[in-house]
């Protein structure tokens, strides 16, 4: 009766998600793989590895987590871990307290940069001790604007920052109407519209292909992001990048308009994507000095740009004739012919608005070919994994083995990404990886977790992997930052291959964003290798702050791990919820420190 009853246990899928005791598990396995043959389908999966793995706190085997995915038995809910009552939280003060972020906002820091000529001001001085003050909410907070009608409008409340109105009033940037900031679609560069300025650019070079040879984009000095927002439309994914500076606030605009956006700038770092990942890189009037410093900048894009990718630059220096626009102009062809990048478009709008169009090589047989060798070619030891913290360089990096062009989008999403390891064993753990997340998001995150998806537009990955998640929820109408901790081993460049975007981050630090810019964060077995680095405390902090009120922590990890995390999340007021024992949800409320009406 007892090994029948062990039996039932297993056929009902209730395994290893609802034990309590690894010991348990290891013994009931035991007894199967003795006595019942290949009667349960586990059997034929478990190896001695695999059983190492299911008693340790890491993600459970692929074929594992589909076949519990699709169990017809409800999974088991509760409230989850109790409150912690020891935690007392405070409101962060100053100018800056609503809209604060730890790391560009340490302006005991800032003051003592011994030089401010580069953009060092611009880029992370990150606290020490990390600050876990909670950024109060503007007043007059409402819940935002759902897309697609937030890319056009948003609360002018949620953002109360009005300077961009007056400051780009003639280039339709931003314009306040009553309640609603409204976005026309206007640009320095978009005389004309942002829509027909893409059509522009694809009628210059129809090449470019926009959602099928063109997938993922950098904006550089991306303004309001209205050119990722309207690229949208053409299946094309943009991350917008600017620095915070006086430009106020346009970064928290395009991720209130929920439009893809990151902080960023090109100082004395390089930044936070891998080697060869855009397939197109934009600037339009995007005040970047390209030929500074040994032509730094510009070295940058080529590292970052894939081998065949465009580099569109629009800007007066390619269409006005005034001494210092030609002395720009003239620098620029002297530094793109010494990278090898070639013109293969130059054209003029009607508007009078020009841009030119570069194209980074695919063999090297150029860089060997060169009169002067500057810029150098980089020492292979000096293309590095994981650009986090690392100083720019002033070389040119050598192209990879493999300079071929993903496949046509969405196809590309789907096979074998060209920066995956040939070996067979990594192409097949790929595969097993996609299935495992399409089989979780379908049967176990869309179903049984009580997340209203309909709300859900700006999506983190804290913990991205190969970018599956992203891949599963690639029909819906979200997007998502993958996330690459600094501390595993890099992904990224497989994101990128796949037509996804994704940024390098240590989540000991804050991340470079706005307060309530994310909807939901998603967090896979993130947090077995932190504790030891920094504190889950200040991590769950950390989520608080991105995370918008009403979005959704979706936490999949050990059990130590979700007994830290939901004390915390429940003495921050959140509605806390724990699903087969593994599955942590999350709901962040309005309540803020001072908030005395709002309950627990």
């Amino acid at each position: 009766m007892a090994l029948a009853a062990v039996q039932n246990l297993f056929k009902e899928r209730k395994y290893p998600f609802i034990l309590a005791s690894s010991i348990l598990l290891l013994l009931f396995v035991t007894i199967l793989i003795l006595t019942a043959g290949s009667q349960s389908p586990l059997l034929s999966f478990y190896s001695a590895s695999d059983l190492q793995r299911i008693s340790s706190p890491s993600p459970p085997p692929p074929a594992v987590a589909a076949a519990a995915a699709n169990s017809s038995v409800p999974a088991p809910i509760d409230k989850g871990p109790p409150l912690d009552l020891s935690l007392k939280w405070k409101a962060c003060k100053g100018a800056t307290a609503v809209d604060f972020i730890p790391c560009l906002d340490n302006f005991k820091a800032i003051k003592q940069l011994k030089s401010r000529r580069h953009m060092e001001h611009r880029e992370r001085h990150c606290p020490n001790p990390s600050s876990r003050c909670l950024p109060p909410l503007p007043s007059g907070y409402k819940v935002p604007v759902p897309w697609p009608k937030s890319r056009d409008m948003i609360w002018y409340n949620n953002v109360p920052h009005p300077k961009l109105v007056e400051y780009k009033k003639e280039q339709n940037w931003v314009e306040k109407s009553g309640d609603y900031f409204h976005f026309p679609g206007g640009g320095t560069q978009f005389k004309d519209g942002v829509a027909n300025y893409i059509e522009f650019v694809e009628k210059t070079l129809p090449a470019i292909e926009w959602g099928k040879h063109i997938r993922v984009i950098l904006d550089v000095g991306c303004g309001v992001a209205s050119f990722g927002g309207y690229l949208l439309d053409k299946d094309v994914i943009t991350m917008s990048l600017a620095p915070k500076d006086e430009h106020e606030a346009q970064i928290q605009f395009a991720l209130e308009r929920g439009i893809p956006a990151t902080l960023s700038v090109i100082g004395t770092q390089m930044l936070t994507f891998p080697d060869n990942a855009y397939d197109l890189i934009h600037c339009a009037r995007c005040r970047v000095h390209w030929d500074a410093d040994g032509g730094k900048p510009l070295l940058e894009l080529n590292r970052i740009l894939r081998p065949g990718g465009f580099f569109l630059w629009s800007a007066t220096p390619v269409y006005r004739n005034d001494e210092r626009d030609q002395s720009v102009w003239n620098a620029m062809v002297a530094l793109t012919k010494s990278m090898c990048w070639k013109v293969v478009a130059k054209a003029m709008e009607s508007s009078g608005i020009g841009l030119v169009i570069y194209q980074k090589p695919v063999s090297s047989s150029c860089y060997q070919e060169r009169e002067q060798t500057s810029p150098p070619l980089c020492e292979k030891q000096d293309q590095r994994h994981h650009s986090w913290y690392v100083p720019l360089g002033g070389c040119l990096n050598r192209l990879p083995d493999n300079s071929s062009w993903p496949a046509p989008w969405p196809k590309r999403l789907r096979i074998k990404p060209l920066s995956l390891s040939n070996e067979v064993e990594t192409e097949q753990m790929f595969y097993e990886d996609s299935k495992h997340w399409s089989a979780l998001v379908s049967d176990v995150y869309m179903e049984g977790l009580g997340i209203n998806w309909s709300s859900v537009r700006n999506v983190m990955d804290m913990n991205a992997g190969y970018g599956g998640f992203a891949a599963a929820l690639i029909d819906m109408p979200l997007w998502v930052m993958n996330i690459v901790p600094v501390h595993v081993q890099d992904s990224l460049s497989v994101i990128f291959d796949r037509g996804l975007i994704g940024t390098y981050h240590d989540w000991c630090e804050s991340f470079n964003t706005y307060p309530r810019t994310y909807d939901l964060l998603h967090s896979s077995f993130l947090f077995k290798d932190l504790p030891e680095r920094c504190e889950v405390v200040d991590i769950a902090v950390e989520m608080d702050r991105i995370l918008r009120p009403g979005g959704y922590v979706l936490v999949q990890d050990s059990t130590e791990v979700i007994n830290k995390l939901g004390p915390v999340f429940r003495s921050l007021h959140w509605s806390v919820t724990l699903h087969q024992e593994q599955f942590l949800v999350g709901k962040k409320g309005f309540w803020r420190p001072g908030d005395a009406s709002i309950s627990t």
